[in-house]
């Protein structure tokens, strides 16, 4: 029999004890005779209810709520020092925001980032957002028309394979599938260096076959589950996926997430697609004037300049789930296929990203 509602969900009693067990990993707010800390830590909010708003010149932060029951987290914010967040993320949240709200954190340059349940980055507000210095445009559009930008891509894409064989030799245990699977990324490297491609097309071709090469063997290694007798799961949970939906019919498009770690990368790679963004216009540069993602959608250097850095974030994602025994109550899925995370479970993993702690070998695993 076909459930009425648009999603299929574990027992709301796993839910909310799933939501509570993610919960305690929240870090308590800073007291007033703790160090000053290294740097800011953000603060991530989620769930239904959110509210921010300016109160006696203080702004007032009302966090969400995801499970029942729930105590409501409430922070105040005072102008200056070092208590301001690095930034506030919003996660899968319904709620508020008030225009003198606005104006606070645009004065206090903190950053308002916005993510939705599909762990899409779906909104910035920044004070350098509309930062654009013209003399930096024109650098970009003759950097780019220069060679068409070959060279440019082809530097992002040998840091992004030696980065890659990196994640491998940190991330997995030894063994003989590792280390053909890094010699092929290293001889991809060679080939780049050595005998470069003359249109992105060409690289994007070599690109496409590293890729496949280092997602290829994430397939070889278990994630951790407990209840599964009672509250079953799909086969292909039991390992680490391929970067790629089942219902997606071009490779590079991962919007729809059928397996829990591509759910996890999306909101990963949301935060660095966030944090790349604000670098890029605090240094007055045109986030559209892309190389290797010209023409693809708003911000097309954004998406150049992350790749370099993805599997730097996948080996934080990776690091997150080894130390971690998963729950089918952890993840919703949907009628369709498509698997949802808990709110709880993804402020874990957006601050997971967002630290400055390196992650640990993952040899182990």
């Amino acid at each position: 029999m076909d459930l009425p509602s648009t999603e299929i969900i574990a027992d709301d009693l796993g839910w909310a004890e799933r939501s509570n067990y993610w919960l305690q990993f929240t870090p308590g707010k800073y007291h007033r005779r703790i160090p000053k800390p290294d740097y800011r830590q953000p603060i991530i909010l989620a769930g239904h209810g959110v509210r921010i708003s300016v109160d006696k010149g203080t702004l007032l932060l009302r966090n969400g709520f995801t499970h029942y029951p729930q105590r409501r987290e409430t922070w105040r914010l005072f102008a200056g020092g070092w208590r301001l967040p690095s930034r506030i993320v919003l996660i899968d949240v319904d709620g508020g925001i008030t225009f003198d709200a606005i104006a606070w954190l645009a004065q206090h340059e903190v950053p308002l980032i916005q993510i939705n349940w599909r762990g899409e980055l779906i909104n910035i507000v920044s004070a350098d957002r509309e930062l654009i210095i013209p003399e930096e445009r024109r650098a970009q559009l003759q950097a780019r028309n220069k060679d068409g930008g070959i060279a440019f891509g082809t530097e992002l894409i040998r840091k992004k394979i030696a980065n890659s064989a990196d994640t491998l030799r940190r991330a997995f245990k030894r063994t003989a599938a590792i280390d053909q699977a890094i010699e092929e990324l290293e001889n991809k490297n060679r080939q780049l260096w050595h005998n470069p491609p003359r249109t992105i097309p060409q690289l994007l071709g070599i690109e496409g076959k590293a890729a496949w090469t280092y997602f290829g063997v994430w397939r070889t290694c278990e994630m951790k589950w407990k209840g599964t007798n009672k509250h079953p799961i799909p086969e292909n949970w039991h390992y680490l996926g391929w970067r790629t939906s089942e219902y997606e019919t071009v490779r590079s498009s991962n919007r729809n997430a059928t397996h829990p770690i591509n759910a996890m990368l999306n909101y990963a790679y949301a935060v660095l697609e966030s944090q790349v963004f604000m670098a890029i216009t605090a240094f007055g540069l045109d986030p559209t004037i892309g190389i290797l993602h010209g023409n693809s959608g708003k911000q097309g250097l954004v998406y150049d300049l992350m790749e370099p850095h993805r599997p730097i974030v996948d080996l934080k994602v990776l690091d997150f789930v080894r130390k971690r025994t998963f729950h089918r109550a952890d993840f919703t899925i949907r009628s369709d296929g498509v698997c949802r995370l808990n709110p709880e479970l993804a402020r874990q993993v957006v601050r997971a990203v967002m630290s400055k702690d390196k992650p640990t070998v993952l040899r182990q695993m």
